[in-house]
């Protein structure tokens, strides 16, 4: 009988890079090998590596070296890179990390388990040669589906799987093993991009922008569904471009009504939304649907017109205003977070004051700030009016400041909202708590994303399990997380769902 081989995958990075590990996982599976949790007790420790900012290459990087630390102290004999980093930097990454016993690219994805196997046996498999991705597809949209098979698109489509692995709906099932028992999961809409942000590096090593078939997406929400989820958040480089490349750009406002409507999943959230993109069809579809989160993840970057050209983005404070406006009109409650850059090239005072006007106007529920860097291949690389770094960091913590005091603010306009919200996590509250009234219990509303837009720690955890949705309301905050108490109601159904 032949020696049961480990593998761990280490998953660093956005939601897309864990849906990539989970392909991975289940090509790993279906070829035999034993998927373990702790890089310690694996034959190969795997890492998903993010290639997006240097923070994120850092992490990367550590964690590469933190799983080889662990060779010759317990099973781990070899790590391998994968993921956006080992994409974008290929060989160069090798060369500057001997620690990694192999970097592997996209196009390695379908030859896993070989790759890992060679490298195993103490072979070399030759790193992986970067290119431009986006050179990969045709430059017509409406002629990519069919190139688009002879591509690595990680996290696309269906195959036929062995015995046990399909689910009961159907014979096929996405290429997915779940790495976790949490009732959310995301799902791959697309992949790729097709703007052109003079900040941003993402197209070049993700390609150009490419949707999955509704089929493909429903078939893998429906097994998702089967494996116990009850949330599931679509996600790619821009939701809002989805099925521009199938002949109807209005495509996902017909496909999200489907996706709620597949027996066990209780919620479905759209993330990476451009507001320039943003069709009035798609915001009633968002803001009406029942079981679709009226949540807005809307890219903004920032809201100086003059900043935005030279990001190569459109907009400005006003036009972002009446976006929000619109939205609030038809669901008050609906959730928006936004990320943005400060100390861009050229940004100057008034520029950031813009910006600052904004941000006390927008009442955004989560808001993440970066300090601009410039990053390898990118246009704004080659500025020339580049700020000091002194001013950037200054600029960075001036805007981080004033955002965690608007998003505490949002949260308390939040009290006294009835909210549903999805249990994720139940626990002592002390470890030696002896009453349910102890019982600790985290969730999430419809306006919080997983990991980046705050939690809901209920009042009492006694009668909730993971997986139920919850009527809960809002009666505090702490920072940007608020408090809530279960309605009774809500308890009832859920202790006799639970039975």
């Amino acid at each position: 009988m032949p020696e049961r081989r480990t593998v761990a995958l280490v998953t660093l990075g956005c939601a897309r890079n864990e849906v990539d590990s989970e392909e991975l996982a289940g090509r790993l599976e279906a070829d035999g090998w034993h998927l373990v949790e702790d890089a310690e007790n694996a034959d190969v420790a795997v890492v998903n590596t993010c290639g997006f900012v240097e923070a994120a290459k850092k992490d990367s990087v550590d964690a590469l070296l933190e799983a080889n630390d662990l060779k010759g102290h317990g099973r781990t004999r070899a790590v391998v890179a994968v993921g956006c980093m080992a994409e974008r930097y290929g060989k160069e990454l090798a060369e500057a990390l001997p620690e990694a016993d192999g970097v592997l690219g996209f196009d390695d994805y379908a030859d896993i388990s070989d790759r890992l196997q060679t490298i195993l046996n103490g072979g070399i498999h030759a790193a992986h040669t970067p290119r431009d991705r986006r050179k990969l597809l045709p430059i017509s949209p409406a002629e990519r589906q069919s190139a688009g098979t002879e591509v690595a698109l990680p996290g696309h489509g269906p195959v036929d799987l062995p015995e046990g692995l399909a689910p009961d709906s159907g014979p096929r099932a996405p290429l997915r093993r779940r790495l976790d028992g949490s009732p959310v999961a995301s799902v791959k809409l697309a992949s790729g991009c097709d703007r052109r942000c003079s900040f941003c590096a993402i197209p070049s090593f993700r390609g150009s922008f490419i949707s999955r078939r509704p089929s493909d997406v429903l078939g893998e929400t429906r097994w998702l569904a089967e494996q116990g989820v009850k949330e599931i958040m679509l996600v790619s480089e821009n939701n809002t471009s989805y099925g521009k490349d199938l002949g109807d750009i209005r495509l996902l406002e017909t496909l999200l009504p489907e996706l709620a409507d597949v027996d066990g999943i209780e919620r479905v959230r759209v993330s990476y939304l451009q507001p320039a993109e943003m069709r009035p069809g798609l915001i009633d579809v968002l803001t009406s649907t029942p079981k679709i989160a009226p949540y807005f993840d809307l890219s903004f970057q920032h809201s100086a017109p003059g900043v935005l050209r030279a990001m190569r983005r459109f907009g400005n404070t006003e036009q972002f205003l009446g976006l929000l406006d619109t939205i609030r009109s038809k669901a008050p409650q609906a959730g928006v977070r936004s990320n943005f850059i400060v100390g861009f090239p050229g940004e100057t005072a008034d520029d950031l004051a813009e910006l600052e006007r904004f941000l006390t106007g927008a009442r955004l529920d989560a808001i993440g700030v970066f300090g601009y860097s410039d990053e390898d291949g990118t246009e704004a690389a080659t500025y020339e009016n580049k700020l000091d770094e002194d001013v950037v960091a200054e600029r960075l913590a001036r805007v981080s400041r004033l955002a965690e005091e608007l998003v505490s603010q949002r949260a308390e306009e939040r009290v006294g909202e009835t909210l549903q919200v999805l249990v994720e996590s139940t626990g002592s509250a002390t470890e030696d708590a002896e009453d349910a009234e102890d019982e600790a219990a985290y969730g999430r509303a419809a306006h919080q994303a997983p990991e980046t837009d705050g939690q809901v720690l209920f009042t009492s955890g006694a009668g909730l399990t993971v997986g139920r949705m919850v009527e809960a309301k809002v009666v505090g905050t702490e920072g940007v997380d608020l408090v809530a108490e279960p309605l009774p109601g809500s308890l009832v159904c859920t202790e006799e769902a639970a039975r």
